[in-house]
């Protein structure tokens, strides 16, 4: 069973059903500045959860967890690439299940704030765009562009008959439908784009459904942003003038109810930048605010969750975020009761009731241990097995979209054309390399080249020299005019004067190679184990390790952390599962979370690491460790660069 799911079905027991005597109504009331529900004057206490962050099996936890802090409604984002990968074929299924996640809420007695995008932000891989959109070089994103118009027009044509069935007029618990993501924010400014979508969703959804926007609080951001028709609402966090941002949620909304859709208790991470931390203090002064003039609010996030795999985006200038979206919210990630939590429900209280009774527990967390690892072989060596398509023969490098991959890596391989018997610069002299290049000679490894950081490295080596480039896809910008983001080898590499030309370029497979077990069946690599000093590089390799939780100790298994001690930077899989990226060299992610589900108690448990910079295992030491804390804010020196809460800053 897990963990506190036979708590969570004893408490849902005691929530009581909701029955309607008359059909229900959800509607703006422009005379008395509010909603009404069910014909009676409404205002909702909500929060954000994003299910695509959480697996199924939390769902229900969480969704309890926001309940009992006196929340009535909770928001959520569709993922357009989460749901379709591959153009047309749409995955609905395990933790995409966005029905049954919406059958939960309305189970436990929480309204839904639907926000389908088809841009959404969120600090997801390109705004939750898919990445296929970019097949068309030129297209511009988030516009009347005929041809991302007709990919909009079949993707909400499926997305947005599921979104009807769960209308609250409808019997379903969806209150509210976004239409796109703080427009105003995005340079393009096309009216008639947004018209097409509202005209898209009235379609689909009727007269009824109250349809809204969302902007920063501030008339710039209104002006493109907001559009008749669609109810305007505003974002703003801790320490912002209220009354302020309201007066700018008037002067397009002079009556009907005050909205603050985003009001942040905490605020999103870098890799290479301290954690950010919001004082409980600033969050419930200023949610006091807000609540007692009578508005609406949304905490964003409530919980974050994690971006298991590659699912994490990107901000500008290039700087993506870590695996944990943690967020500081009264939520942590793994869901856990925090001091935010308590005192955020009590500020709740002071306005509305708050349920009695037991509240969920946070989860229990073990400490499985150190776990010994082996080297496997290079990605180079492994090429048969993560290869499914073969190799590719060009004369300039392709980049991610062209080789038909989305996520991930692809190998760029050629040969030196000269001798370099002194150090010769490999540079991405047009900063082409998107994101990050780790760059072999002959199988030793020789630098990295990274995105907007180090764009020239200095190599040795002899005419026909092969020259391996693995480029990791480190994430998609996912806000402003930056989120047609294209990935690999984007520009030519050149070395010295000269463009290298005659490529062979592998798109790589490595989660189905992992998942298929496919590395452990290639075998080890004949490099000798003996201990020496560890070097500043080696070329991207796998390692692998297993452990046993035992079946005879009773609620095993748990909620645990990995840590990677004296690791630099990689991927990790744990029984064939992508639970994301590790970078403890720079930081501030030190442990990534691992939910219980993805453990068993009756076969040993594997673990997959694809180690891109250099592993302590030459050394002596090659391990991994599980504990029961997580680290969030190590390895960074200096503070946070960026100010909070003010999205143009993300730029």
């Amino acid at each position: 069973m897990t963990p506190g799911v036979g708590l969570v079905s004893v408490l849902l027991l005691i929530i009581p059903a909701t029955t309607y005597a008359t059909t229900p109504t959800f509607s703006v009331d422009y005379h008395r500045n509010c909603f009404l529900k069910d014909g009676e004057p409404f205002r909702y206490i909500s929060g954000s959860i994003h299910y695509s962050r959480i697996p199924r099996v939390y769902w229900k936890d969480r969704l309890l967890k926001m309940y009992m802090a006196g929340l009535n409604a909770i928001q959520t984002y569709v993922p357009w690439n989460f749901h379709e990968a591959v153009p047309g074929q749409y995955d609905f299924s395990g933790d995409r299940d966005l029905e049954q996640f919406l059958q939960l809420c309305q189970d436990i007695g929480l309204l839904v704030i639907m926000r389908p995008g088809p841009y959404i932000c969120a600090e997801w891989d390109m705004g939750g765009l898919p990445a296929w959109l970019l097949k068309k070089k030129d297209i511009v994103l988030r516009s009347s562009d005929p041809d991302y118009l007709a990919a909009v027009d079949k993707w909400m044509g499926k997305l947005l008959p599921i979104i009807k069935r769960y209308l609250y007029q409808n019997g379903g618990p969806i209150i509210t439908v976004q239409v796109e993501n703080e427009y105003g924010s995005y340079f393009a400014c096309d009216f008639n784009y947004m018209r097409h979508l509202s005209q898209l969703f009235r379609f689909y959804l009727g007269e009824e459904a109250v349809l809204f926007t969302t902007d920063g609080a501030g008339l710039g951001y209104l002006k493109c942003g907001s559009l008749q028709g669609l109810y305007a609402t505003v974002d703003f966090g801790p320490g912002a003038n209220v009354t302020a941002a309201f007066e700018a949620q008037r002067h397009v909304e002079p009556r009907g109810p005050l909205v603050n859709s985003e009001f942040y208790p905490g605020w999103l991470d870098h890799w290479g930048e301290k954690h950010s931390v919001v004082p409980t203090s600033a969050v419930v002064k200023t949610l006091n605010e807000i609540l007692e003039i009578g508005a609406n609010v949304n905490l964003y996030m409530f919980i974050g969750g994690t971006n298991f795999g590659y699912w994490n985006g990107a901000n500008t200038p290039y700087g993506p975020q870590p695996t944990s979206y943690d967020y500081d919210s009264p939520l942590t990630e793994a869901g856990d009761l925090t001091e935010k939590y308590f005192a955020i429900r009590e500020v709740i209280k002071m306005y509305k009731d708050v349920p009695e009774g037991i509240l969920p527990p946070s989860t229990p967390k073990f400490a499985y241990g150190k776990v010994q690892m082996k080297k496997l072989k290079t990605v180079s060596e492994t090429l048969d097995v993560l290869s499914f398509s073969g190799p590719v023969k060009t004369l300039y490098p392709p980049t991610f979209i062209e080789m038909n991959q989305a996520f991930g890596f692809v190998l760029y391989q050629t040969v030196l054309p000269v001798n370099c018997v002194k150090p010769t610069p490999l540079s991405s002299p047009l900063n082409g390399v998107h994101d990050r290049a780790y760059i072999s000679i002959d199988g030793t490894a020789a630098g990295i080249l990274e995105r907007n950081k180090a764009l020239s490295i200095n190599i040795t080596g002899k005419a026909g020299s092969r020259v391996d480039v693995l480029v990791e896809n480190m994430g998609r910008i996912n806000y402003g005019k930056g989120i047609n983001d294209f990935k690999g080898l984007v520009f030519n590499l050149t070395l010295g004067a000269d463009v290298l030309v005659n490529w062979t370029v592998y798109s790589l497979s490595v989660d189905e190679a992992v998942s298929k077990g496919l590395l452990l069946a290639s075998g080890s690599s004949s490099t000798s184990s003996t201990s020496t000093p560890p070097p500043a590089l080696s070329p991207p390799t796998f390692y692998t390790g297993s452990f046993i939780i035992p079946d005879g100790i009773p609620d095993l298994p748990q909620d645990t952390y990995i840590q990677f001690p004296d690791w630099r930077k990689g991927q990790v899989w744990i029984n064939g599962f992508n639970v994301g990226r590790y970078w403890p060299s720079r930081g501030p992610q030190i442990t990534l979370f691992v939910p219980a589900h993805l453990l068993s108690t009756s076969v040993q448990n594997n673990i997959t690491v694809l180690e891109l910079e250099a592993s302590p295992c030459s050394s002596g030491s090659c391990m991994v460790e599980f504990t029961d804390t997580p680290i969030l804010n190590g390895t960074v020196n200096g503070q946070y660069k960026r100010q909070l809460f003010n999205k143009q800053d993300l730029f």
